[in-house]
């Protein structure tokens, strides 16, 4: 139990010490490396010394709130490395055919148990959506470059999972009157709070209505953001800790 509670200790201060050292490599060169020893620039002169404790001051609190992101990218990198490498096996065509194939079975459920005509719409246009975007997320990913995936292959994943049951619910009572309003006060809550800032939501309450269309393209809004969130913490993730070193030493 203490060999364990030291390795976790040492862990988290080996992952901080990198976070604040990649914060210091924004401004002053050859602050990290994590593929081999490299040495600390150093400030020579007066002016050097004080922008340099200065810029490291500044990183400490914002260390302190971003680590806790970091977990989470850590997190994050685990399951986004497992769903990688299922879809590495089966190839862009191959997630289309089994994306197909699935929401094809659920639709063909929904007609036996007798949908409306509009359920077996909103299956039908929830797999389409879903299909699709999880081909661009798929060919987003193979294109390689870490940019590439944070730009297209995680906003087109989240998508995938997002966007399906709000296209649905344009198409299945049942799930408009549970969807749409929940949306209704997340977009309330949205304007209300981040947008309020320099009256944008007055703008967004100007120029748009919330119904029909709106409610895809507001989760598309949410959804993209959302995925290159995930794409920077987990880029920062393997920034901070390789890959190369989750086999060796101490893990959280």
């Amino acid at each position: 139990m203490e060999r364990r509670s030291t390795g976790l200790a040492d862990a988290v201060r080996i992952d901080i010490a990198r976070l604040h050292a990649t914060w210091m490599e924004l401004v002053f060169p050859r602050q990290l490396d994590p593929g081999r020893v490299v040495g600390k620039w150093t400030p020579e002169t007066g002016p050097q010394r004080v922008a340099y404790a200065l810029w490291a001051a500044l990183g400490v609190p914002l260390v302190a709130v971003g680590y806790p992101l970091l977990l989470f990218g850590f997190a994050a990198r685990f399951y986004a490395a497992r769903v990688d490498s299922a879809a590495t096996r089966l190839g862009v065509v191959g997630v289309v055919l089994v994306s197909i194939l699935a929401w094809g079975l659920l639709t063909v459920a929904a007609w036996l148990r007798e949908f409306s005509t509009g359920g077996l719409i909103a299956v039908a246009a929830a797999g389409a959506v879903a299909t699709v975007a999880a081909a661009v997320a798929v060919g987003g990913s193979r294109l390689g470059g870490r940019g590439t995936s944070v730009l297209i292959a995680y906003p087109a994943g989240v998508t995938a999972f997002l966007l399906p049951p709000v296209v649905a619910a344009l198409y299945s009572p049942a799930l408009a009157d549970v969807i749409f309003p929940n949306t209704t006060s997340l977009a309330v809550w949205i304007l209300d709070g981040p947008l309020a800032v320099g009256g944008i939501s007055e703008v967004i309450r100007a120029r748009f209505e919330l119904q029909g269309t709106a409610y895809v393209l507001m989760w598309i809004g949410i959804s993209v953001p959302v995925g290159w969130l995930f794409g920077v913490l987990v880029a920062l993730a393997d920034v901070v800790r390789p890959k190369r070193e989750q086999s060796s030493g101490a893990r959280i």
